[in-house]
């Protein structure tokens, strides 16, 4: 089910209706505990600030009271090993199709998410001999600063082969897509435009022609002066805390002199960015080179690419830092990608939190898990 589809105007799924079409993994009649009921369990644990199936054991017989608020546990707490077990059989493209439901009830209610930055991350903890770490491309609404959906890379596979994936399942039309180098090709661009969304995808060695035409193009304008280039330009300058940025912002439409411009689907423009950066009387130079189905306009270009740059921040580094994503060593079958999903799921719900407390994720976990009013909010569930 594509994200953007949902139940009804203004109506948000709880976790447990998101989780209601998983389908059982179990043999039927021999097993002690509901399945959402777990998934639910798991959520629950995980936005009081635990990150595996011991804690979430441990949590659950301290808070079974409350628990029981929201669903029955007639057998009680699962065991940390009945988790693992039912995570690692759990088919993760349908707790991933879940959790996009999920996405697709909240989000037609909150501000236009115009750019969508897909980018992959590494759980590094997960890796064990003759077997690669798990790897999770995600795609981020940076606008509405929400997780839209995730796939992970196959075994001895990379990101190229999850991107179209989750480019599939997602609802995308007339948003921008921005994907790093690693993206760039000819049938993913072709992916994005057949879901009627704009590309802009950055090109470094691994376009090797095309990233050495761009840059003759530019070096050769810059030279002369711009005198006999059409173009549009952009400049901001940023302050903070002693350091200073300047970033510079082209956009061109002579197609014509890329190498081989028409492997592009719906190419028309491509740009150069430059950031200048000055910390501590050290200055830094870094050029940037992206291609796209965006109207040529340099303005529009560094917004799309400043917002790409968001899912590092606001995922990735909170993925690792407040949720310890890098530190997750679930590794029985689909259980660490399913626990990535329901981790992505409660990154989600401290976005969407209205409460106004203070405090970034790390401390709201906390927070979570002290009070029960607080608790509740965040999963969707006021009044218990």
């Amino acid at each position: 089910m594509e994200t953007g589809k949902h139940e009804g105007p203004g109506k948000r799924l709880s976790i447990a209706e998101a989780f209601g079409e998983i389908p059982e993994p179990r043999v039927a009649g021999r097993s002690k505990h509901d399945l959402v009921e777990m998934l639910v369990l798991a959520a629950c644990a995980m936005v009081c600030g635990v990150d595996d199936f011991v804690g979430i054991e441990a949590w659950g017989n301290e808070r079974i009271d409350w628990l029981r608020r929201i669903v029955k546990l007639e057998n009680g707490i699962p065991s940390h090993d009945t988790l693992g077990r039912l995570f690692g059989l759990l088919d993760r493209r349908a707790v991933e199709q879940s959790f996009r439901r999920w996405v697709g009830s909240v989000l037609p209610g909150l501000a236009v998410w115009s750019v969508v930055a897909i980018d992959g991350k590494a759980s590094r903890r997960s890796k064990m001999t003759g077997k690669q770490a798990l790897h999770l491309v995600s795609a981020f609404a940076t606008g509405a600063r929400l997780v839209l959906g995730q796939e992970a890379c196959a075994e001895k596979s990379n990101e190229l082969t999850a991107i179209p994936v989750l480019l599939e399942a997602l609802m995308l039309k007339g948003v921008i897509v921005t994907i790093d180098a690693m993206g760039t090709h000819a049938n993913i661009a072709q992916a994005i435009r057949d879901k009627e969304a704009d590309y802009v995808l950055a090109v470094k060695d691994n376009q090797p022609k095309l990233a050495e035409s761009i840059t003759s193009f530019f070096e050769i304008g810059q030279a002369e002066g711009w005198t006999n280039t059409p173009h549009t330009y952009v400049e901001s300058v940023e302050k903070d805390h002693g350091r200073l940025e300047v970033r510079r912002c082209w956009a061109f439409t002579q197609l014509d002199c890329l190498a081989n411009p028409r492997q592009w689907v719906d190419l028309k423009m491509f740009g150069v960015i430059e950031a200048e950066r000055t910390i501590n009387d050290k200055t830094s130079f870094e050029r940037r080179l992206y291609i796209g189905s965006i109207a040529p306009d340099a303005a529009v270009l560094a917004n799309a690419v400043r917002a790409h740059w968001g899912i590092e921040n606001s995922v990735h580094w909170c993925l690792d830092v407040a949720l310890n994503d890098d530190q997750m060593r679930a590794r029985i079958k689909n259980a660490g990608a399913n626990l990535a999903i329901i981790r992505r799921l409660v990154l989600n719900l401290f976005r969407l939190d209205t409460s106004k407390r203070k405090g970034g994720i790390y401390t709201r976990r906390i927070l979570a898990a002290s009070s029960d009013s607080y608790r509740a909010n965040l999963l969707g569930l006021e009044g218990i």
